[in-house]
């Protein structure tokens, strides 16, 4: 459930009152996401997403999210736009947190993409990768390879609670990591989280992409692995080299990728799968019974790390070249 503050229609209908919204006709939460609360609202002048920012989101951060998306909106991706207040700011408070009203984005995510779902998906990050380029404020990746090692330092003595040995393998990983990570890829705005549910379809075509809440500069190669690990796997942890191939040839007809990055994709997809698998395994850890915090099971991303193993190329994504 992802509506974790209450709001009250006259708390509410005060805060639009900043915005040249129209008037509240209704409102509801939307059950999805784990990081803010979400409502859909209707008004005599369409419908909005107002999402409250909860504790787990910095709001140092704000102003590069939703700059974020006005930038890459004004070229021409499509995705959520800030609307501004009747001052001209994104940003207001309600019930006691930061908000904001959103654009509302037709379209609804797939449960069982396929193929051709994941080259349009492919397309898309390289859209929004090109799009990114000259955007003034910049966001460090914290959970890039320097974070990891804190965040594992905070499981670590319990890891093997989750399967047995688990201590010493990914302590051996992530040490073979550090070492070997790229330092002079390409870079720029990435994603970072650009999972099904983050991606919205109208039939088979793509109709845009939604929460930028982790979004930041990174290799761009790094968000096209993420997509591998998040969109090429089956439900029983098999990869899908026809996804793979559809991901990497939408990705490529708009942007080529570098030799340099073609090299470094089966450590970066490594990479991406320890990234979600330490976060997994932290919540599933550490989070109490009853807690707003949903946990998802670490061992999927375990069974994704191990098969990038053994990956010798990035042939084996289904790279034709």
């Amino acid at each position: 459930m992802a509506v974790y503050t209450d709001i009250t229609e006259d708390d509410l209908s005060r805060f639009l009152a900043a915005y040249d919204a129209g008037t509240l006709l209704s409102y509801k939460g939307i059950a999805e996401g784990v990081e803010n609360s979400n409502f859909l609202l209707h008004t005599t002048k369409g419908a909005f997403i107002l999402t409250l920012y909860e504790k787990r989101v910095d709001r140092n951060d704000l102003p590069f999210f939703l700059g974020l998306m006005h930038h890459l909106a004004e070229r021409g991706l499509s995705c959520p736009l800030p609307l501004p207040r009747n001052d001209g700011a994104l940003l207001g408070e309600l019930s006691g947190r930061p908000a904001a009203m959103i654009s509302f984005l037709e379209g609804m995510w797939l449960r069982k993409p396929a193929a051709k779902h994941c080259r349009e998906v492919g397309k898309a990050l390289a859209e929004m990768h090109l799009a990114g380029e000259g955007f003034a404020i910049t966001r460090r990746n914290a959970l890039t390879v320097d974070g990891w090692r804190p965040l594992w330092d905070k499981s670590a003595d319990r890891a093997d609670e989750v399967e047995a040995g688990l201590q010493g393998e990914i302590g051996g990983e992530l040490a073979f990591l550090e070492a070997n990570w790229p330092k002079t890829l390409p870079s720029g705005v990435i994603h970072a989280d650009l999972f099904p549910d983050n991606v919205f379809f109208i039939g088979d075509a793509l109709s845009g992409l939604i929460d930028f809440y982790f979004a930041c500069n990174d290799f761009l190669a790094y968000d096209v692995a993420t997509c591998l690990n998040a969109w090429c796997f089956e439900k029983d942890g098999s990869f899908n080299l026809t996804k793979g191939m559809a991901l990497l040839a939408g990705y490529e007809s708009v942007r080529p990728l570098t030799a340099e990055e073609v090299a470094a994709l089966p450590l970066l997809s490594r990479g991406s799968a320890l990234r979600f698998f330490l976060t997994r395994l932290y919540d599933w850890l550490m989070t109490p019974p009853g807690a707003l915090v949903v946990k998802k099971d670490p061992l999927e991303y375990l069974r994704k790390l191990r098969f990038h193993r053994q990956v010798e190329s990035a042939a084996d994504y289904g790279l034709s070249r």
